[in-house]
């Protein structure tokens, strides 16, 4: 058997009574004893703090660090800069199947922080080539969301809940020297923070003080699926683009060649197969990953991921459907053998909620 990582904030989820899962190769909370329902709610109403230490961190210094992501990844890092984030995508070089999407932290002038999906990290370590470090294991990534995040994080560090939505930067935590950024997987406002593994619990008990809700990735699942965001493995990975997957804005086309433009050159010029698009289904009986979308009666597609949205109070789900299927139609989902009407809506289900203003 595999031992599974686990966090520096372990400890502290176990005296939370947290219930731990395996989750891309590591022992994450799932939920705390309030239920992921109460977490979700407590994301769109307030603010929660997520661990999601399993993400990887790959770090790519030196002059020569630009170019290198550059021809690597899809998008175009030259439309940012330093102190900026950025969406993106490591293709595959025969397919253009999207190998990871990634999160680049762009901390200075030759310093990115490379931010795979957990069980991809060495596999986009080895993409990137050598000279890129997997410093996984030396922090914690503390996530903080909800439209009062901001509010109550310049309760205990002012300069944390300053920084930008796609903002990233180095910041010192009573004395620990840090990384904050303005991203998130749940489709509402916050940060990231990256800090040293060992003062990793010491931030944990003082954001949960301050007033954030400890959630589980149970909850970061449903408020992602809300939000209309991919998760790899589901909406992106072996045999889907960035086209497929509704994701042609983080190609940049004008920028010269990168790895996989070829075939996903190829593709756009021959015509998409498919798209994924998102399905919102009447009362509250779930839609399921890998449940047979039927259009007009017939097998044309799969649920990629599907649940009850506690927000709306109905089953949404993602779906790849043929290109002929647009915004409006209905179509049918199998649903242990009912055929269950859904109808195809624009993502995201849920809006953002509105930022709480910081005093």
């Amino acid at each position: 058997m595999t031992t599974l990582r686990t966090s520096p904030l372990d400890a502290a989820h176990r005296a939370l009574g947290a219930k731990m899962v395996p989750f891309g190769g590591w022992d994450m909370p799932l939920a705390y004893p309030s239920g992921t329902l109460a977490e979700h709610r407590a994301c769109r109403s307030a603010a929660v703090a997520f661990d999601v230490s399993h993400l990887g961190t790959v770090r790519i210094t030196g002059p020569g660090a630009l170019d290198r992501l550059q021809y690597a990844l899809t998008n175009d890092l030259t439309k940012v800069g330093p102190g900026r984030a950025q969406y993106t995508h490591l293709l595959d070089p025969d397919d253009a199947s999207v190998v990871d999407d990634i999160i680049v932290w762009w901390i200075d002038d030759e310093t990115f922080d490379v931010m795979p999906n957990a069980s991809n990290t060495s596999g986009v370590s080895g993409a990137l080539g050598e000279g890129a470090t997997d410093v996984t294991s030396t922090r914690a990534i503390i996530a903080l969301q909800g439209p009062a995040a901001r509010r109550i994080l310049a309760t205990i560090w002012p300069e944390a809940a300053a920084v930008g939505r796609f903002h990233v930067g180095p910041l010192s935590w009573n004395g620990v020297e840090c990384t904050v950024a303005g991203t998130g997987y749940t489709g509402e406002d916050g940060v990231e923070v990256a800090v040293p593994a060992d003062h990793a619990p010491a931030l944990w008990d003082a954001v949960v003080a301050a007033g954030f809700t400890p959630a589980g990735l149970g909850a970061r699942d449903t408020l992602r699926l809300e939000a209309g965001l991919p998760l790899h493995g589901h909406e992106l990975g072996k045999g889907i683009t960035s086209l497929q997957a509704g994701l042609g804005w983080v190609v940049a086309w004008d920028k010269g060649d990168f790895r996989g433009r070829s075939p996903l050159e190829a593709e756009r010029e021959a015509g998409l197969p498919r798209r994924l698009r998102a399905l919102t289904v009447e009362g509250r009986r779930p839609p399921r990953a890998d449940q047979v979308v039927l259009v007009d009666g017939k097998p044309a597609g799969v649920v990629t991921s599907g649940n009850f949205s506690p927000t709306l109070e109905q089953g949404i789900a993602l779906a790849f459907l043929p290109t002929s299927v647009g915004l409006g139609d209905v179509v049918a989902i199998d649903v242990r053998g009912d055929a269950v009407a859904a109808t195809v809506v624009k993502p995201p289900f849920v809006a953002a909620t509105p930022s709480e203003p910081i005093a």
